[in-house]
């Protein structure tokens, strides 16, 4: 599959990974675009915002709850460990859309997460933020200042954590290849990673099954998924 840059991966001093929806349902965690979009008789792109958890937290917390026990019972696949084992190799980066954890639990060790993480939450007004480290006796939890907790995840609307999204940026800056892998970038300002990595002269490699708006600007597009395509790269990488 990376024949015409197995050169350049095997030179490469700094992999940067920017991953999306695409590898986590891999895993079975659904995404919430498309047809695997509802929950229950509800939208869930209108679940995730400031709004609808201001006007109905009980609900928004209830579809955060199910969210995380599913994804604390999904494990990292084939594509999460050859991100994690090329460490042993290279630099390696993630800067992930996603919020579930997985790669961390595979072994990757530096992740960027743009958007949260759903196993944290924080407190609507002070500054308490811990990990969740059980069930909650109820919803909405509320904080020791007695104001509502939140998961701490950037809804939409919501602008990404500004140390995480400046970090992500010099990664990007400064990588030799930038995998976009499982997501279509359509979000901003995510969808500005490859740009940053191309203005330092990085080959940009797409994984993705479908054709994105973002394969027409790629060095290569693989038509696979990452736990197919991922593994190869060790034994080139490897040499």
């Amino acid at each position: 599959m990376f024949e015409s840059i197995a050169d350049k991966l095997s030179q490469a001093e700094k992999i940067v990974f920017v991953t999306g929806a695409g590898i986590s349902q891999e895993s079975g965690i659904p995404t919430f675009r498309g047809k695997d979009g509802l929950w229950r008789k509800y939208d869930a792109m209108q679940l995730a915002t400031i709004d609808a958890f201001y006007e109905n937290p009980k609900l928004v917390w209830e579809w955060y709850d199910e969210r995380r026990k599913n994804i604390l019972a999904a494990k990292p696949n084939a594509g999460h460990t050859a991100i994690a084992n090329l460490e042993k190799y290279k630099q390696v980066r993630v800067l992930t859309q996603n919020i579930d954890g997985l790669h961390q639990r595979a072994g990757s060790s530096q992740v960027y997460e743009l958007h949260g993480s759903i196993i944290t939450i924080k407190c609507t007004v002070c500054d308490f933020k811990e990990k969740i480290t059980g069930d909650f006796s109820e919803l909405p939890p509320r904080c020791k200042c007695s104001n509502m907790l939140r998961p701490d995840v950037v809804w939409f609307g919501e602008a990404l954590p500004q140390n995480v999204w400046s970090e992500a940026i010099m990664q990007a800056n400064s990588c030799n290849v930038m995998f976009v892998v499982g997501t279509s970038l359509a979000v901003s300002p995510a969808n500005m990673l490859p740009i940053y990595a191309k203005q330092n002269g990085a080959i940009l490699v797409e994984v993705n099954p479908e054709e994105t708006l973002m394969s027409k600007d790629m060095d290569l597009s693989i038509r696979s998924t990452s736990a197919k395509a991922l593994p190869e790269l060790l034994s080139i990488v490897n040499k």
